[in-house]
């Protein structure tokens, strides 16, 4: 990446000098190891001038175009981009009354420049953002030839109103879809997070109200390109699904990463599983999570090198990537990127896509069992859980736990070397990070989020844990 690539694309509101504003990052220690730690997000890992398949470099250069990893739809022949934009961390910024908005003219920017550079495959959800993203989205492709794109969302009626669960609320949330997204047919059509709340879930939301038939239907007459669904929760869910004979699945979306392969967490089943099952029966495999929700990209200093001692230039989120993409079942590879470099980085890596080797298998393998024994709280950030009927900002405060778990800033005592700048640093940029009165502190342990949680998290648990250490700091406390 140069300073034109950024000009000429208006990288100016999603630079990395605004996400480390957007932080709050309240010391010059704090902000320096934030800062490392984001340049492993951050980097440019894969520019090259030259088409020979190596695996990429951080070094900053100009982004490829023309050099996207494809894979194809076995049904309709589809070419679809191994990487794939997930759709639910959109850029957002302050309104004239201070709101929370999306900010359209960072995604249309976002959107121009994937698919200049080979990106096809945009993924959303009625309630991603709050309910903004879908509509965001939409404006964004409808700028962009039809044959341009594929665009796939989701019937999402495990939350909210019971009601949304009946024929009618189901329909009118895939009818919704089409106006939000101002298109005429969906490509990509998705069974929300089966798995939640186990079979008799399933059979209420999809089987019992006839809108899986109607689906069907949908996709006969063309409204529907593809019809698939999305696995979060109980396995008897997901072996069911697989079992059934009238419907055939064109696709089936699965949490896949190192860890997840077989140190699944919570609701989540280990992906050598879920791939094994899709693989017998040729099922293309679209992959979310990739990086944890970020936390791939953040590793602690003792995985990240171990990965160094293999491919000293390669960011950390470059290494996670290629691992969810290497396997020839995937079709695509889902991403959400925020922020320009993250783009640009993630371009790169599938520009072609390198396949690891056996001996890049071997040190993530290694990485795993560091990672799994870290101090992490296991959040993906997709806000599920929120919003708090008690105000918490539940992922902002796991994420600003975790960014300094990775950067080395969870002290273990008050003996520990640069005590009290780890300290101030940890107290100055959590109260910067998350208004006083979203802090872990309010959590009242009404225990609502956690039937929320697809990582199975149990949050006021962590709440507590993070408080106690808060509070530990602000009294100078042994912990």
């Amino acid at each position: 990446m140069n300073e034109n690539d950024n000009k000429e694309n208006g990288a100016q509101d999603v630079s990395r000098r605004d996400f480390l504003k957007k932080l709050g990052v309240g010391s010059v220690a704090t902000t320096a190891a934030i800062s490392a730690s984001i340049a492993g997000v951050a980097s440019m890992s894969g520019c090259r001038s030259d088409k020979e398949a190596v695996p990429h470099s951080t070094k900053f250069c100009d982004v490829p175009a023309g050099q996207m990893s494809y894979r194809t739809q076995p049904r309709t022949g589809d070419r679809v981009s191994l990487l794939g934009y997930g759709c639910m961390r959109w850029p957002q910024h302050k309104n004239a009354d201070g709101e929370d908005v999306i900010h359209q003219e960072a995604v249309n920017e976002m959107v121009d420049y994937a698919i200049a550079h080979g990106v096809n495959f945009f993924d959303v959800a009625p309630p991603y953002i709050r309910g903004l993203a879908e509509p965001a989205t939409g404006i964004a492709l409808e700028r962009h030839p039809r044959d341009k794109f594929f665009v796939a969302t989701k019937l999402s009626t495990h939350r909210g109103d019971p009601s949304v669960r009946t024929f009618e609320g189901s329909k009118a949330i895939y009818e919704k879809s089409f106006e939000n997204l101002r298109v005429d047919y969906i490509d990509y059509y998705f069974l929300h997070c089966v798995g939640i709340g186990g079979m008799e879930a399933l059979k209420a939301r999809f089987y019992d109200n006839g809108i899986l038939d109607f689906l069907v239907k949908e996709r006969e007459a063309g409204k529907i390109r593809h019809l698939g669904w999305s696995f979060h929760g109980d396995i008897e869910a997901f072996d069911f699904l697989l079992a059934q004979q009238e419907v055939p699945w064109d696709f089936v979306m699965i949490q896949m990463n190192y860890i997840d392969w077989q140190n699944a967490s919570g609701w989540n089943t280990n992906a050598e599983y879920l791939m094994g099952e899709l693989e017998k029966r040729k099922i293309p495999v679209i992959i979310m999570e990739p990086l944890l929700g970020g936390r791939l990209a953040r590793l602690n200093s003792k995985a990240l090198n171990v990965l160094k001692s293999v491919n000293p230039e390669a960011s950390a989120a470059s290494w996670a990537l290629r691992y969810a993409g290497t396997p020839e079942s995937v079709l695509t590879v889902l991403s959400g990127m925020t922020y320009i470099e993250h783009l640009k980085e993630n371009i790169c890596t599938f520009s072609p896509l390198v396949p690891l080797t056996p001996k890049e298998y071997a040190a993530l393998d290694e990485v795993t069992k560091i990672m799994i024994s870290s101090d992490y709280v296991q959040c993906t950030e997709c806000e599920y859980c929120m919003p708090c009927p008690y105000g918490v900002d539940i992922p902002g405060v796991f994420s600003h736990y975790n960014k300094m778990v990775s950067t080395g800033y969870r002290l273990k005592s008050s003996n520990d070397e640069n005590y009290k700048k780890i300290r101030k640093a940890f107290l100055v940029s959590y109260d910067r990070s998350i208004p006083r009165i979203r802090q872990a502190d309010k959590c009242i342990d009404c225990g609502i989020c956690v039937k929320s949680c697809p990582q199975g998290i149990k949050i006021p648990d962590e709440m507590r844990r993070i408080d106690l250490y808060a509070e530990q700091l602000k009294q100078r406390m042994d912990f």
